[in-house]
């Protein structure tokens, strides 16, 4: 990790879960974060979670990732600020817990999931590259993905409507993305990360579900995943990293 060292990591989605745990990580690992997310308070409290000599490595700044303006703003002031994005770790997702696309009479909560998870990525890793190749900077965009990008699982809570269909799209712009980086010339590395059940807050029950014995990932076995791919040789790239509970039945 001592290329990384003093490094602006971008973190989406910071507030809880995978990429709180990834944001104060990174920070401990050498590394300068800005943490976004729309819940400005919780990023506080996260950064005063952090040993106190670590508090002025971490920034925080409030951005919702469906929305281009601001994340066009977010990425400018980034660059303005520290010069310009060397890591992202892109997270920010939503899921629609119980609407079934045969039943829905109200489309908002979909299309949120797509504008999350799909137009949400679009919008970071356009800016965050743009940032990396202006600056000739080999840095390495990671997107959080899941085993629902890969496969349709029954869902331990019911339907997971549009959420695994988004997921799709994702390891699919993955592969995009890996050509069009080596097209533009560049050495940024991109890696998808997929776990299986991970305790967030993503799903409702999940400690209950935990506790009936079904094994789940804490949100630290992601964030070491993370830090395991950002410490490859320049020459080596993990395009897909899938990380699953010992003895996960879905």
């Amino acid at each position: 990790m001592e290329r990384w060292q003093s490094k602006l990591a971008v973190v989406t989605g910071a507030s809880v879960g995978i990429e709180a745990s990834i944001a104060a990580d990174l920070v401990k690992n050498g590394f300068i974060v800005v943490a976004l997310a729309r819940r400005e308070g919780r990023l506080r409290e996260n950064q005063k979670a952090l040993p106190e000599n670590l508090q002025s490595r971490y920034h925080l700044r409030k951005c919702d990732v469906t929305n281009e303006d601001h994340v066009k703003d977010t990425f400018a002031w980034i660059e303005a600020k520290f010069g310009g994005t060397d890591v992202l770790v892109n997270n920010a997702g939503v899921l629609a817990s119980g609407v079934e696309l045969t039943s829905l009479d109200n489309t908002e909560p979909i299309r949120n999931v797509v504008e999350t998870n799909i137009m949400g990525v679009v919008y970071c890793v356009r800016e965050a590259f743009n940032s990396m190749k202006k600056r000739s900077f080999d840095g390495h965009i990671v997107i959080i993905n899941s085993i629902a990008g890969h496969y349709v699982p029954i869902a331990p809570f019911g339907t997971l409507n549009i959420y695994a269909a988004s997921k799709f799209a994702v390891t699919a712009m993955v592969e995009t993305y890996r050509q069009e980086f080596v097209k533009a010339g560049t050495k940024v590395k991109v890696t998808s990360i997929s776990p299986g059940l991970v305790l967030t807050e993503i799903l409702p029950n999940m400690e209950g579900f935990r506790d009936l014995g079904n094994p789940i990932l804490n949100a630290e076995d992601v964030s070491n995943a993370i830090l395991y791919v950002l410490s490859t040789p320049p020459h080596v790239q993990v395009h897909e990293l899938t990380i699953r509970p010992v003895g996960e039945k879905l």
